[in-house]
C-alpha cells in the first residue's frame, strides 16, 4: 500500500540553561511584571463572532512539576483530560532529555501519538482562544527569559478572560495561574507560537484545517495505531466529505487491520469520487490482489498506469506483482 507521509518540525530547543547573576534575574522580573495590567485589545473582536468573553475549563487535572519536568507535567495533564490515565513520572522517560534538562516539542508530539491521541498544532492567539472556548486545553511553549537568556517552559492553557486581559494556565507548581495577555503573547511569540492540542481521534479541533488534521492523523498511522487512525480519518470525513486524504487513510487502515472487504468498499467509493487519482486505483488493485481478485486488480492498476504521474513507477510494480501472483496461482 502507498502511505502518505508527514514531516515533523519543531523549533530549536536551548541546549542548556545558564546561570546568571541575581541582578539580571531581578531585572527580568521587573521587566515582565511591569506590563502585567495591560490588555490585548485585538482579542476583544473575538467576542463579536460569538466567542465567550471569558471561559475556564473546569475538569483539567493539575500536576505540579518537578525540576525541569514542565514537559511531562503539561503532557500528562493534557493526556488525562483526553481520557488517558497517566502520571508525569510515567511520561517523563518518554520525552525528557537529561542532557537538555528539558523536553523537545517533537518528543511531546511523538508521545501523544504513541498513546493514541491526535497531536494538532495551534499557532495563533485567536485559535488558542477559540479552542479554549470549546473546552479544549492547549499545551503551550514560552520563553520566559530573553533572546540571549532563554528560559523555555511548557504550560497548559485552560482558560482566559478577554475583559480583564489574562490567560489561565496550569504552570509550574501553580494551578490556575493568571498571566496577562500582553505578557503571554510576548513570551509565547518567542517560541514561534508553538502550541499543541491533544485530542481523542473522535474529536476535531474547532480551528482544524483539512491538510493539517490529516497530517496529524497520519502520525497515528506511523505509530501503528490503526484503529485510532481509522477513527481520526472517519472524523475528518465527517467535516470534509470529499477529503482525498481521509479516503486513502481509511483504506490504508482497513488494509493494515486485515479488513480487506471494508478497504475495498472504501477505495471503490473513493475511485468514484476521484476517478483521476491513480493512487486510489493502485491501492484498490493491491487490496483486490490480496483477495485473489486478479482480473479486477489488473483492470484497476491498468487505469492507474494510464493516468500516469509521479508515482507511475509504483503502479508498474503493483502490476508486476499482480501478474506474478496470477501466474503462480495457475500452477496450483
Amino acid at each position: 500500500m502507498l502511505k502518505a507521509t508527514i514531516k515533523n518540525s519543531s523549533t530549536s530547543y536551548a541546549n542548556s540553561l545558564k546561570q546568571h547573576s541575581a541582578a539580571i534575574v531581578l531585572l527580568f522580573v521587573l521587566f515582565v511584571s511591569g506590563c502585567g495590567g495591560m490588555k490585548s485589545v485585538r482579542l476583544q473582536e473575538l467576542v463579536d463572532i460569538g466567542v465567550p468573553n471569558q471561559f475556564e475549563i473546569s475538569d483539567v487535572p493539575f500536576f505540579p512539576q518537578k525540576a525541569y519536568q514542565c514537559g511531562p507535567a503539561a503532557l500528562s495533564m493534557a493526556l488525562v483530560w483526553s481520557g488517558i490515565q497517566i502520571k508525569p513520572e510515567t511520561v517523563a522517560p518518554e520525552i525528557f532529555t537529561p542532557s537538555l534538562k528539558g523536553s523537545l516539542q517533537s518528543a511531546l508530539i511523538g508521545a501523544a501519538r504513541r498513546h493514541g491521541r491526535i497531536a494538532y498544532p495551534i499557532t495563533t492567539i485567536d485559535a488558542l482562544v477559540k479552542e479554549l472556548s470549546y473546552e479544549y486545553p492547549v499545551i503551550i511553549l514560552q520563553n520566559l527569559g530573553l533572546s540571549w537568556f532563554p528560559i523555555w517552559h511548557y504550560s497548559l492553557a485552560i482558560g482566559y478572560d478577554l475583559s480583564d486581559g489574562f490567560v489561565i494556565l496550569h504552570s509550574g507548581r501553580t494551578a490556575r495561574k493568571h498571566l496577562s495577555l500582553v505578557t503571554f503573547e510576548r513570551t509565547w511569540a518567542r517560541s514561534d507560537n508553538w502550541g499543541l492540542l491533544i485530542l481523542p481521534p473522535s474529536q476535531l479541533p474547532v480551528t482544524a484545517k483539512e491538510s493539517e488534521y490529516i497530517s496529524a492523523v497520519i502520525g497515528l498511522e506511523k505509530t501503528y495505531h490503526w484503529n485510532e487512525a481509522l477513527k481520526g480519518y472517519q472524523t475528518a470525513l465527517s467535516r470534509w466529505p470529499n477529503s482525498l486524504g481521509a479516503y486513502i487513510g481509511i483504506g490504508n487502515c482497513y488494509y493494515e487491520l486485515g479488513e480487506l472487504e471494508a478497504a475495498e468498499a472504501t477505495l471503490r467509493d473513493a475511485a468514484d469520487l476521484f476517478p483521476n487519482e491513480g493512487v486510489i486505483l493502485n491501492n484498490l488493485a493491491q487490496v483486490l490482489l490480496e483477495q485473489s481478485k486478479y482480473n479486477e486488480a489488473l483492470e484497476s492498476v491498468h487505469k492507474a498506469i494510464q493516468l500516469g504521474g509521479p508515482l507511475s513507477h509504483l503502479y508498474q510494480k503493483t502490476l508486476e506483482e499482480i501478474l506474478f501472483s496470477k501466474d503462480n496461482q495457475k500452477l496450483y
